[in-house]
């Protein structure tokens, strides 16, 4: 038998999360990133977290399919020009790469590598969408990265190269670009939450911290295990400032011009792939959920190197339970390195495989295997023509228990006050939202956020809930300056 590997994580998810993360995401973990490229905030991909990674993808480009969209690919850089016509957006600008030479000749102009898509797509926007009969234009890029210049980065959290999705979409009303949002949040529930069992809530940004040239900004926000908030997505109401800035016109009904309203929707790849790393993560490793899987099911053979004989039935009933799992429909795969059992068991509930399979010289001979969920681990014996009805049900349960586990987990991470002594104090020791009354989320609210956010050292005000909000009592006052408060909202420390 060879060498096994040293893997493991050497500490636990609820006493040291950030070493936890690491260790699950690098070398001695799931093997998702390599840090060693040489460029600080550039990671490589390594092939079992690009296989999660695309199966996301694949389900936000189903969604938004159906809803209409149709995809396109811009190019990556885009021309300074057009990076800072639109004023309030222009603040992207510090924050980009520059591309400035093309191998030993300066070039003309520079050129940025593109921060998010609104400063390349809108100008041809203004090309293609000329009359009330090209509306509603729905449009979007998938499987793109982007570029920014991050001062501190972490893998999944945040890079200086991240992976990316954006839709934009032009509408003749603003009423069609109000229900586009509400679409948007649509198919977050379908993903975020139905498919990939994440927890979160929509929120409506303050108005200092929606996104730049956006007239609002609503988020979904969830919570790492560290207490700190990790925005998902972000659907972006533009109103008219990008066709405005950048010549978007119509020509309506009457043959009068007009700028239509525009929409953009980035769900964030990279925060809902480090959320399923933490949130249904355990002190063993990554917890998947079935379909999201990159091997939905593995096969261990148990077998005794004295026997030889054995040890061939064994791996043969392995191999032909593969090809009925895999003529079941499923993502499955045999373990055949020289590793023990035990570090097969270890290395294969490290990278989240749903639901292992055990076979041993007595399961051989009497048509039986072993059963087991990653989320449970308790084990089951049963006959081989239960198994694809055992496989359904196995994956079911374990869907719902990690459904369970993270709704319950989300909802013991808020608190509420109407005193800033107690919320600093609160923020000193706790893992979650706070609920508070506060004076604005217009620009009007932004001095008391940033006293806010150094006396608590780094609360952030994530903005009011949109489902079911809380709406602030004639009596609150602002927890920070004791005006009256119009409004109640969640902090949370941030990423």
């Amino acid at each position: 038998m060879g060498k096994e590997e040293k893997i493991g994580i050497t500490v636990k998810k609820d006493e040291n999360f950030s070493e936890w993360y690491s260790q699950v995401c690098l070398e001695q973990g799931a093997k998702l990133v390599d840090i060693r490229y040489g460029v600080q905030g550039f990671v490589v991909h390594r092939p079992w977290a690009f296989k999660i990674l695309r199966r996301v993808y694949d389900y936000f480009d189903e969604e938004v399919e159906k809803d209409g969209h149709q995809p396109f690919l811009f190019p990556t850089v885009i021309p300074e020009e057009n990076l800072i016509r639109e004023k309030e957006h222009a603040g992207f600008a510090p924050d980009v790469f520059w591309v400035t030479e093309a191998g030993t000749e300066k070039l003309e102009r520079r050129v940025a590598l593109r921060p998010t898509g609104e400063t390349a797509i809108y100008p041809i926007y203004a090309l293609w969408i000329r009359s009330y009969k090209d509306l509603p234009f729905k449009g979007y890029q998938s499987r793109i990265t982007v570029f920014r210049n991050e001062k501190t980065t972490r893998p999944f959290l945040r890079g200086r190269e991240f992976m990316f999705y954006e839709t934009h979409d032009v509408f003749a009303t603003h009423k069609e670009a109000t229900q586009q949002i509400t679409k948007d949040m649509e198919i977050m529930e379908e993903v975020v939450r139905k498919k990939l069992k994440l927890p979160f809530i929509f929120f409506k940004r303050p108005q200092w911290d929606k996104f730049k040239g956006a007239d609002e900004t609503y988020a979904s926000d969830t919570l790492m295990p560290d207490g700190k908030r990790n925005q998902m997505s972000s659907t972006h109401d533009l109103g008219q400032k990008f066709a405005k800035a950048y010549q978007i016109q119509i020509q309506d009904e009457n043959g009068k011009e007009q700028y239509p309203w525009q929409t953009c929707f980035g769900p964030g790849i990279y925060r809902i792939m480090a959320a399923l790393i933490g949130i249904h993560g355990d002190d063993t490793g990554l917890i998947l959920p079935f379909d999201v899987a990159p091997t939905q099911l593995i096969i261990v053979p148990i077998t005794f190197s004295k026997d030889q004989e054995k040890t061939k039935k064994v791996i043969a009933k392995c191999q032909q339970i593969k090809e009925k799992i895999k003529n079941f429909g499923y993502r499955v795969e045999v373990d055949l390195t020289e590793n023990s059992p035990g570090f097969k068991f270890n290395n294969w509930e490290m990278l989240g495989v749903p639901i292992r399979i055990e076979i041993g010289p007595k399961e051989a001979e009497e048509e039986t295997l072993t059963i087991a969920r990653r989320t449970s681990r308790e084990k089951k014996k049963i006959k081989i023509a239960e198994l694809e009805k055992e496989i359904k049900k196995s994956a079911e349960i374990l869907e719902k228990e990690m459904a369970e586990k993270a709704e319950k987990y989300f909802e013991g991470k808020t608190k509420e006050t109407n005193s800033k002594k107690e919320l600093i104090e609160i923020m000193r020791t706790y893992r979650g939202f706070v609920k508070v009354p506060f004076c604005s989320i217009s620009s009007d609210g932004e001095k008391c956020a940033d006293i806010l956010k150094e006396e608590t050292v780094g609360g952030c005000v994530c903005g009011i809930k949109l489902e079911n909000p809380e709406k602030a009592k004639k009596t609150d006052k602002c927890v920070i300056c004791g005006k009256e408060a119009k409004h109640i909202v969640y902090v949370a420390k941030s990423y």
